[in-house]
């Protein structure tokens, strides 16, 4: 069982009448519409930096790969 904390917030009216028709829709409490919310907004979070990091790695590796093949033509220039 995870651990809970307690967290006090603020709302505006509408994003609280949206909290409780889902809360009603899926028979659950606030607290878990709003647990759910965070929850997949931290995925997300995660997946874009995730894919940002795969990014940079890419450009990392063609730059490599860019280097390699020039030392390469140097060293063995019947490559060519």
């Amino acid at each position: 069982m995870s651990q809970v904390g307690r967290l006090s917030v603020s709302l505006p009216r509408y994003l609280i009448s949206v909290a409780d028709e889902i809360a009603n829709e899926r028979g659950v409490s606030r607290s878990k519409v709003v647990a759910s919310c965070l929850q997949e907004l931290a995925e997300k979070h995660k997946i874009a930096e995730m894919e940002e990091g795969y990014r940079v790695m890419a450009e990392e590796n063609k730059r490599f790969a860019k280097m390699a093949f020039e030392l390469q033509r140097r060293v063995v220039p019947e490559w060519e």
